[in-house]
């Protein structure tokens, strides 16, 4: 086995291999760039190699800088995550020469596979049921309008070197068609140095769902049962679960045997995922086949107890595969949720800054990779901390948020409990959508497909409105932290003896627009808080005032708030909703009724950079009339290019920024008359 290995990563992923690297007893290399000169990974590895500047090819994706690495450290293996140089066949080709080993397949079997056009050709020759496109490689926009013709819209434009969502387009027309290519091809080059695309059609209405293969060098194969990858946003995977909540054992048994097949045709060893798409009838299409560990794998260790990174490690070495296909069984059900930087209330743009709060909920002790669950498991695997910094560099995951039980309905419910538990703060970022995920009638009925976010968030993510039951249980629960932090406010003004005079039982809980008149009759062990119109509630907690997380029971059933105080009540988010909940007296809520709202700020005649970023291109001129929806400037943030479109028809009148510039949240590109 081998004593030290180097990871060519970064962020979550490079902790993670480092935790499987640090069971097993083998000593770690980090690399990183100025950016990540404090990251988490750098800290967790026994050593730590500095490659370069932040952008990734001048640093994470440099052959020669982490050839150095190795050579300076002795390392033995390399391990290259995911992303980056994982499926860059002239990294392994480099390691190979140099006589260090590639945890990951066969250079033959990456050139083959890893690259997406030479995949489907050769799932075409070997009679594997392909989604039809253009696999030649596209010179300029014009051939890729006619390819996209010719298939018939809507199609699928993609680098061919892709994967994570990066270089991917859907097209709906030409005008998308060419503007999809560029932007394409752009990304491409940055995040993986190859801006080769290929274009395919777009199948309305899939479900995607990816088999779990793992080979060893001495001929044997096997499959990990699937994973379900249908909700995505802009292509990019955001919620995962292990199984499907849709296949048959019929329709796994037949995907997971063509997946072996295809491994063991292009002599596969190490972890791989062949992606299809499946159709309402269960009919299943080879997309693509990734030769490298994927970001969702967790969900799979969970139902199988297989640690993936150690058995890549293990075959890496020459190790035979442990077990055969019979034994792999799939043992309750396991959600992954990605928790990103990005603002799902500005359209989902990324957003970067401190840390000032990072506080993932406890994970389950109990629980290793590799090890078998049989109590409710929450895993978070990040490369974050608090009081760090999220770069605009880099992909913007923060974590991946896991949780596992016997069944999927309460896997469901373990998650919802653990995203409410989850503080973050500095950052914009997705947890509020996330819940609202988890609590919408068609993920949890499993309906799910691709479309799933388009077509129930046409307009974007506005947050959450909380059904009345889940609304009076928020209400009580402010009511009874209200009257703590009153009794606490008495005590500390030093006002008489008996504090808990000044402290009425009598309060209007406002929120969500509504009303509700409650009285409070507090012990020792809690309070019982009685609405005006029927019903009561008794709460119990031990929230101290002060405490940003509350976990309280509500006639004994778990609720969990994150709370921060505003005059005369608390900002409080729980399942997706943001609320103002404010707690009056009686004579209080009669005189707030009679003040005025304060009025936002018109900015309708301005464009405003929605996120952080530089400046790419600048479309339009002072003096142009534009029409609605048409493209006014790129900006790009995290390696991904955001094109802002005009939200209406008019003339610009000022234009305020150049290509090349790099903007704040809210800073203004560009006015209007």
């Amino acid at each position: 086995m081998f004593k030290k290995i180097l990871i060519a990563n970064r962020g979550e992923i490079a902790c993670r291999v480092i935790k499987t690297a640090r069971k097993m007893g083998i000593a770690t290399v980090a690399v990183y760039s100025d950016a990540d000169k404090n990251a988490l990974h750098v800290q967790m590895a026994d050593e730590a190699v500095h490659i370069g500047p932040p952008p990734a090819n001048q640093s994470y994706i440099v052959i020669d800088k982490i050839m150095e690495a190795i050579k300076a450290t002795g390392a033995e293996a390399v391990h290259p995550g995911y992303g980056f140089l994982s499926e860059n066949p002239k990294f392994a080709e480099a390691l190979d020469a140099a006589g260090v080993a590639f945890i990951g397949p066969p250079k033959k079997a990456i050139e083959a596979m890893g690259d997406k056009i030479t995949s489907k050709k050769i799932a075409q020759e070997a009679n594997v049921s392909t989604v039809p496109g253009y696999m030649g490689l596209i010179e300029d926009a014009d051939e890729a309008v006619k390819i996209s013709q010719e298939i018939g819209y809507p199609v699928m434009i993609k680098a061919s070197a892709g994967g994570g969502g990066k270089g991917m387009r859907i097209a709906w027309n030409d005008e998308e068609a060419r503007e999809g290519f560029q932007s394409s091809k752009n990304e491409a080059a940055s995040s993986f140095g190859d801006d080769r695309i290929f274009i395919e059609k777009f199948v309305t209405q899939p479900r995607h769902i990816e088999i779990q293969v793992l080979a060893d060098t001495h001929g044997n194969a096997v499959f990990l049962h699937e994973r379900e990858c249908s909700i995505q946003r802009r292509n990019q995977k955001v919620v995962e679960e292990a199984p499907s909540p849709f296949l048959d054992e019929a329709t796994r048994k037949a995907m997971g045997e063509q997946s072996v097949a295809l491994a063991k045709a292009v002599g596969y060893a190490s972890a791989g995922t062949v992606e299809f798409i499946v159709d309402g009838d269960k009919n299943f299409y080879f997309l693509e086949m990734n030769t490298r560990l994927q970001v969702e794998h967790p969900v799979t260790e969970l139902i199988t107890g297989v640690d993936l990174v150690e058995q890549m490690i293990r075959v890496a070495a020459g190790e035979t595969l442990p077990f055969q296909q019979s034994d792999l069984k799939i043992n309750g059900w396991a959600i992954e949720n990605r928790l990103y930087a990005e603002d799902p209330y500005r359209g989902f743009l990324p957003s970067i800054g401190r840390l000032t709060r990072y506080r993932p909920p406890a994970e389950t002790e109990s629980y290793l990779p590799g090890v078998t669950p049989s109590e409710p498991v929450v895993r978070n695997d990040t490369g974050v901390y608090e009081g760090g910094e999220i770069s605009m560099y880099y992909d913007p995951m923060i974590a991946k948020l896991c949780t596992w039980a016997p069944t999927r309905g309460e896997a469901i419910e373990e998650m919802r409990v653990a995203l409410d538990s989850f503080e973050v703060e500095g950052i914009g970022h997705n947890l509020p959508f996330l819940s609202a995920v988890m609590d919408h009638p068609r993920f949890v009925s499993g309906e799910i497909t691709t479309a799933f976010i388009e077509e129930e968030y046409p307009e974007g993510f506005n947050g959450v409105e909380l059904p009345e039951a889940l609304l009076r249980r928020v209400a009580a629960s402010a009511a009874a932290m209200y009257r703590v932090a009153e009794i606490r406010r008495t005590r500390v003004s030093g006002r008489m003896d008996n504090h808990e005079r000044h402290v009425g039982a009598d309060w209007v809980v406002v929120a969500q627009g509504q009303e509700f008149p409650v009285s409070i009759s507090a012990d020792k062990e809690g309070a019982t808080v009685s609405f005006a119109d029927s019903g009561h509630f008794r709460v119990e907690s031990d929230w101290t005032p002060g405490d940003p997380l509350a976990t309280l029971s509500v006639d004994g059933d778990p609720l969990v708030l994150k709370v921060a105080k505003v005059p005369n009540g608390f900002r409080i988010r729980v399942r997706g909703a943001d609320l103002k909940v404010y707690v009056r007296s009686p004579r209080q809520a009669e005189l707030a009724r009679l003040m005025p709202e304060k009025q936002a700020a018109d900015t309708s005649k301005m464009l405003l950079c929605p996120m952080p970023g530089m400046v790419v291109k600048i479309d339009v001129e002072e003096g142009q009339e534009v029409q609605e929806g048409q493209a006014l400037c790129t900006v790009e943030a995290m390696k991904m290019e955001n094109i802002l479109r005009a939200e209406r028809k008019g003339v610009v009148s000022k234009i305020n920024a150049a290509p090349g510039d790099s903007l704040a949240v809210d800073e203004v590109i560009m006015e209007f008359e």
